[in-house]
């Protein structure tokens, strides 16, 4: 940690240099944010930013505009000779995690709880003896500087590719739901969506779809694969990492409006079955960054939309840019989870509480 670089007075990590108070009030507290991030993604051959000069990607919220033989910002598509190329098969890896998993959506889902039974879950409690087909989607189109699944950017240059066919041969009659995450689903959520389809229409009896992501999705495809989860009893999780634009920014290198934008568009979905929670929601507490009044406003921005949203606290786990500022504390998380119960909202916990300090 260091004395933030602007003001000289609050503490800022040594990656980003900035305090909390200057990002939220100072402009030039951004442009030291994103020589951050500049530099963190050269270490992995990614571009710098949001590129803004050529042909339009559409695959994700942020539409990059890829100039000729250059790379969006994802690092999973191309301008060759202006035309978008990238690979047809899902780039990720997969593996088996047993139920009931660590999902933040644990207590409320039906593989972790039976929500829903019969009709979404195979008995009603946790579904032991059953799998979760986790899916890790390689590349993001945030670009966190506390990321805690960091490593993934080191496999964006090697695509480690799925065909649909082996995909679907891993589904066997133990899994009860499949997962995406990541990374981010969400640049090659079209993919998801079109394996998810094939998916839904050969396996007989339970097989729900869920998404982890952080919401900078393209609306009209997140929409598709919305329309699919609803039916399976699965449910789509948003990472939002945090209220303000700035802070977003500053911690993420690209903004949130997508993000809440997509967010509220989904409410319908979540009303439309509220047996088993559709919309879920996290924040992770990141120390110095992530304060009482983020927490507030995050919560009141679901509780305007639907106070049954789940809303979970984690705690965060130094590492990766930002491993400087320690883990959160436990006096801190529990301030948290009182502040958005206060916002009115319903289902509130902290995740990950054993790495509170």
């Amino acid at each position: 940690m260091m004395k933030c670089k602007i003001c000289g007075r609050g503490l800022a990590s040594n990656s980003l240099q900035v305090c909390l108070d200057c990002i939220r009030n100072d402009e030039d507290a951004l442009k030291l944010a994103k020589e951050a991030h500049k530099k963190s993604r050269e270490k992995f051959g990614l571009v710098a930013e949001i590129p803004n000069k050529g042909i339009k990607c559409k695959f994700c919220g942020n539409e990059c505009e890829i100039p000729r033989d250059e790379s969006g910002f994802c690092g999973l598509v191309r301008n060759v000779k202006n035309r978008i190329i990238r690979e047809d098969e899902l780039i990720a890896t997969t593996y088996y995690d047993p139920h009931p998993t660590n999902c933040v959506a644990q207590p409320f889902c039906a593989g972790g709880s039976g929500a829903g039974y019969p009709r979404y879950a195979i008995r009603q409690s946790a579904e032991y003896g059953y799998f979760n087909l986790s899916v890790f989607c390689i590349g993001c189109n945030f670009d966190c500087l506390f990321c805690q699944n960091w490593q993934f950017r080191k496999e964006v240059a090697h695509r480690p590719k799925i065909s649909d066919d082996k995909f679907l041969g891993s589904i066997n009659n133990k899994t009860t739901c499949i997962c995406f995450f990541g990374g981010d689903p969400s640049p090659q959520l079209d993919k998801i969506t079109r394996i998810c389809e094939k998916a839904s229409e050969r396996k007989k009896g339970i097989l729900r779809f869920c998404l982890e992501t952080n919401g900078n999705a393209n609306t009209e495809i997140l929409k598709r694969f919305a329309e699919i989860s609803l039916r399976s009893g699965g449910g789509i999780k948003f990472d939002l990492k945090a209220f303000d634009e700035n802070l977003n920014i500053a911690l993420c290198g690209v903004s949130n409006k997508k993000t809440k934008e997509n967010f509220k568009a989904l409410a319908d979905c979540h009303k439309e079955r509220p047996e088993v929670p559709f919309l879920r929601a996290s924040t992770l507490l990141v120390p110095y960054y992530i304060d009482e009044e983020e927490i507030s406003k995050i919560a009141n921005f679901i509780a305007k939309i639907d106070k049954t949203i789940p809303y979970v606290l984690l705690a965060y786990h130094p590492m990766f840019e930002m491993d400087d500022v320690g883990f959160t504390k436990k006096e801190f998380a529990m301030k948290c989870l009182k502040i958005a119960k206060e916002q009115g909202l319903e289902r509130v916990r902290i995740g990950n509480y054993w790495l509170l300090e």
